[in-house]
């Protein structure tokens, strides 16, 4: 039982799942030791700098919170669908997340918090342009919800109920990927710096001007054949 995914739904999902991975343990590592790609722990240091009375602080990751739904909205704003499906604008995104990406490097370098940000954005847009395919949530740069769906499946097998091999199969599968990218993005900044993150910024344009040149080629030989 269980939901029937297309193969590039796995493939993109682990992939972009990499890629977030990467890009939050370089944040995390770097100057400010950030974490860029979910905000429920930006929100629980939010409230202490709050009571703390620490208005850097607060400025600080009030504008990382500010920054990922920045992201989420351009990713709204381009793709216009909250559910997977070939043929939206995904190459444009992708594209997009790779020059943000691009553009943080010498930000981060400078030890400048737009670097973060511009970090921050990126997951933003990634998240939201991942959202659901056939009821499944497809979420590529934090594992909260990942991990309660296998939480959840075990406890419907210890309950004899029928088990979703599919969903926890795609849960498990992110969660994998996510590890996998944090421990490549470690190794690479411990070797490159802030130019570790020219790997999911090449890994995003590559698969996103890709797609584009593909959906193009692929307009281009429908109108020939009408």
């Amino acid at each position: 039982m269980g939901l029937h995914l297309p193969r590039w739904v796995w493939i993109g999902a682990v992939a972009l799942a990499c890629v977030a991975g990467m890009v939050n343990v370089i944040g995390y590592l770097g100057f400010e030791h950030q974490a860029v790609s979910h905000l429920t722990g930006t929100t629980s240091l939010l409230g202490a700098a709050l009571a703390q009375g620490n208005l850097r602080a607060v400025a600080h990751l009030w504008g990382m919170l500010i920054a990922f739904c920045l992201g989420a909205m351009l990713s709204g704003l381009i793709i216009q669908e909250q559910t997977l499906k070939l043929g939206r604008r995904y190459g444009a995104a992708l594209a997009l997340e790779a020059l943000l990406l691009l553009v943080a490097i010498p930000l981060f370098k400078q030890e400048q918090i737009w670097g973060a940000l511009l970090a921050a954005v990126a997951c933003g847009l990634q998240n939201a342009m991942v959202t659901t395919y056939s009821g499944a949530a497809v979420r590529t740069t934090h594992l909260s919800g990942m991990f309660t769906d296998l939480g959840i499946g075990l406890g419907h097998l210890l309950r004899g109920m029928p088990l979703q091999v599919r969903r926890l199969t795609l849960s498990g599968l992110i969660i994998s990927g996510f590890l996998g990218g944090g421990v490549l993005g470690a190794l690479l900044y411990r070797q490159f710096g802030y130019d570790a993150l020219l790997a999911p910024a090449l890994l995003t344009g590559l698969t996103g001007t890709g797609y584009v040149a593909y959906r193009q080629w692929q307009q281009r030989g429908s109108v020939a054949g009408t």
